[in-house]
């Protein structure tokens, strides 16, 4: 099958599986599993902070950091179609009690406006204290969209000002930066945390990493053991991670090409209404359900050997990862065309 439903479906590679067999491990509730600790630690020095904290997933790392940015009574500032809003289980209610201001963003981006005209009236009692305002980048929803530098460093000088915590909910923050060239390093300077995930675009088999301060990381260590995160030999799961640092970054630009070709091709297409235009390894695009409904279009295409998304109502999305390469895209093209 050519799975084009996500990039969490990718599977480690011979070298990967080798580079996890041979890693030193020891107990990390101890924090004595050597690999784990070159992993949190390299991921902390990219990004230009000072310590890192190893989960099983991003949807941890985003509550963890949210958990301990907010006191009682606080709200959260995010786009309305942002991941630690939509798609985590309503953690934010349930791990935080924080209410939720949800902002209209083009494309999942918010601009420094927005987020200022969202901060409550610190003295009035009748409202939730804000306290932190979080991003994604890329924003899965708005189809792989990846913020400007300068409309970051401006929702930063703004945070900063306001006394405000800023969270960076980086699932897919390496397609951000190859697509961009933004460098890691600078992103330390902006946010207080940023959540890693290498299950995605980087191949790592499970594994998210939570940036931050030494004093936050130590805070979140204690609120993941309390989430039922504190593994123990783990160091064989961030090998995969340090690997997957090491050997797929460059090699998202192909996953980049790719969804740029499909686009192109899905562009002509009668049944084809409207296509956010990729910006890295993200394609959506909604159907004319006059002429093709989507039950109908991604049973087509399992007929065929392909696997697609769903993406509410009349749209679709295909994601582009290591495990796609450019003979199934030409085989996608192909499959679609014919529809």
């Amino acid at each position: 099958m050519i799975d084009l439903r996500s990039d969490t479906v990718t599977r480690p590679t011979p070298p990967m599986l080798a580079a996890m067999q041979v890693a030193p491990v020891g107990d990390d509730v101890y924090a004595e599993d050597p690999t784990v600790r070159q992993l949190e630690e390299s991921l902390a020095a990219r990004f230009g902070l000072e310590a890192g904290l190893f989960c099983p997933s991003g949807t941890m790392t985003n509550q963890i950091a949210i958990q301990a940015h907010c006191p009682a009574l606080s709200e959260v500032v995010c786009e309305a179609s942002a991941h630690v809003y939509l798609w985590e289980v309503g953690g934010i209610m349930h791990h935080t009690r924080a209410s939720v201001a949800l902002l209209p963003g083009d494309r999942g981006r918010l601009t420094a406006a927005q987020v200022e005209a969202a901060i409550r009236p610190a003295h009035n009692v009748h409202y939730p204290t804000t306290r932190l305002v979080c991003l994604e980048n890329t924003h899965n929803r708005g189809g792989g969209s990846c913020y400007e530098w300068t409309d970051l460093e401006a929702i930063a000088t703004l945070t900063k000002a306001r006394g405000l915590a800023l969270h960076l909910d980086g699932a897919r923050i390496f397609n951000a930066l190859v697509a961009t060239g933004q460098r890691s390093q600078d992103y330390g300077r902006l946010f207080d945390s940023i959540s890693v995930c290498l299950s995605k675009g980087l191949g790592a088999p499970v594994g998210s990493v939570l940036l931050g301060s030494a004093d936050f990381i130590q805070q979140c260590k204690r609120l993941r053991k309390l989430m039922g995160g504190g593994w123990r030999q783990a160091g064989y799961l961030a090998a995969a991670g340090l690997y997957a640092l090491e050997n797929n970054v460059a090699r998202l630009a192909d996953d980049h090409r790719r969804a740029a070709q499909l686009a192109a091709a899905l562009r002509p297409l009668p049944y084809v209404a409207e296509i956010l235009e990729p910006e890295t390894n993200l394609l959506i695009f909604r159907l004319d359900e006059s002429q093709l409904t989507v039950t109908d279009f991604l049973a087509r295409l399992e007929a065929q050997g392909i696997l697609a998304s769903g993406f509410g109502g009349s749209w679709v999305r295909f994601v582009t990862h290591l495990d796609v390469d450019d003979a199934m895209v030409a085989r996608v093209i192909e499959v679609v065309g014919d529809c």
